[in-house]
Formats: C-alpha cells, structure tokens, sequence
C-alpha cells in the first residue's frame, strides 16, 4: 500500500471517531427552560413607572447576605389586579407628596427555599448585627420568621414603604460594612431614603409589628398612612410586619410559582 493511500486510511478513521463523538456527545442545545408566569402577572414599572424601586433581594444587602436564587433582574412582579390596586395607591399618595417604593413583590419558590437553607445554617450569622440582632437564629422557624411557604410566591403579596418627595437617593450597600441594628433610631439605621417607620425593612423584631404600642408619633402616622393607602384599595396588612400587604382577593391563592423573577419570565411581554 502507498503511503498516500495509509494516510486517506488514517484520515478516513480518525474523520469517522470525530463524527461518532458529535453523535455521542450529550446536546446542550436543548437545555431545560425556566418555567414562565401566566398571563395574569405583569412588571410592576409597566403598570406605573413612578413607583420606586428597591429590590433588596436582588442585592447583597438582605438577611441573607448575598442575591437570592432566582432574582435574575432588580424588578417587581406581581398579579395584574395587585399591579392596578397599587398604581391606583400611588396616585393617592402623589397627590399628598408621597411615593411607594418596593423592596419584594412576587417571590419564587427557589427563593423561599434558599431562606430556609440559609435559616438552618446556623454558623451564617454575617447579617445579624442589622436584622436579627435580639433573635437567636435557631428561633426563626418557631417564631414564624422563616418558612418553608410564602405568600409571595403567589403573586399578590408586596413589601413597601414610602417615601418623601421629592425622593432622595440611597448610597449602595458595600458589603463588609459595619452593621446596624434595623429597631435603633433612623439616623443610626443603614440610610433609607423611606419615611421613618420605626424599624428597617425586615427587621426579624417585635418592633416590626404595625400595631406594636411602642410605635408612636411620627412612626405611628407613617406606618398608619401606608396601611390605611393600601387597605383602601384591597390590600391586607400582615400584623407582623408593617411593609407586608397581600391584595385581596388573590388570582392564585393556592398555587406556588417558581418562574424566575425577570423579564423573559413575562413570555416576552
């Protein structure tokens, strides 16, 4: 045999190996997609593009310490009738010179389950100093603090405070920083441009309750105003947290989504 001819052999062989392994090869083309939200939720800033917002989760600034699982892009989604009961909130409160600003709206359950990960994780303690300061970590499941279900995860339920216009800016987190206490006076919390409520937002506290006597003067008519706002337009407070509303009543009341928190999530809407 030629030595041209041995060479188109190895040639053939090794063009023959390199095909199989493409066939043999697993295809990452057709990876598994995210599930997407129902027609029924919408982007919150699509509805009302005046309501600020703040998604915390989307930052390290949380209980947690970093991003949370499944909040892909800093935006607010919610059910289409909680996204109009709140525009129809904002207009009430513009008029008075006030904004509403959104920390969390609709929460995937990829989510909730990182709380709970991270909840059982008791040497992860890097947030306490800010959000859990009087809170034993292994107390936040007992005392309802952390759980496995959350309402937020079925599209009709926000976390919001307000906010004084006109609005000023919030500096950025800077992660490592020195931590303070989310129940100490307003000047010595981390900065928020919101109106003073009394305590943070998630603040893992008793002082967090709406009704808690010992919220008084200006924190009481803040903490009334929102609530009041809200309520007049379906919202129901959670007497555990005063930022916590759920819209009345809710699209989905009994389903858990898990489609990720942006904009591909809304089908290309």
């Amino acid at each position: 045999m030629t030595r041209t001819a041995t060479a188109l052999r190895k040639l053939a062989a090794m063009t023959a190996a390199a095909l199989l392994g493409v066939v043999a090869a697993p295809s990452t083309a057709h990876a598994t997609s995210e599930p997407k939200a129902p027609e029924d939720f919408v982007a919150l800033r699509d509805m009302d593009p005046t309501i600020i917002q703040e998604m915390r989760y989307y930052t390290e600034h949380d209980f947690v310490g970093a991003p949370v699982d499944g909040y892909k892009k800093p935006m607010c989604i919610v059910t289409r009738p909680a996204a109009k009961a709140l525009h129809k909130a904002q207009v009430t409160l513009l008029k008075r010179g006030y904004s509403l600003k959104v920390y969390d709206c609709y929460r995937p359950q990829r989510a909730v389950d990182h709380f709970v990960r991270w909840a059982k994780d008791l040497d992860d303690q890097k947030m306490k100093a800010e959000f859990y300061p009087r809170v034993d970590k292994t107390r936040l499941f007992a005392d309802g603090y952390i759980a496995e279900k959350s309402g937020h995860s079925r599209g009709s339920t926000v976390d919001l405070t307000l906010v004084k216009l006109p609005a000023r800016p919030t500096r950025p987190y800077v992660p490592g920083e020195r931590l303070a206490a989310c129940y100490g006076p307003k000047a010595d919390r981390f900065p928020d441009n919101s109106v003073d409520m009394g305590t943070g937002f998630d603040c893992f506290d008793t002082l967090a309750h709406t009704d808690d006597p010992r919220i008084q003067d200006v924190q009481r008519t803040n903490r009334d105003l929102l609530r009041d706002t809200l309520s007049g337009q379906g919202f129901v407070n959670l007497p555990e947290e005063w930022w916590h509303f759920t819209y009345k009543p809710e699209l989905f009341p009994d389903t858990y989504f898990d489609f990720p928190v942006s904009r591909r999530s809304l089908t290309g809407r």
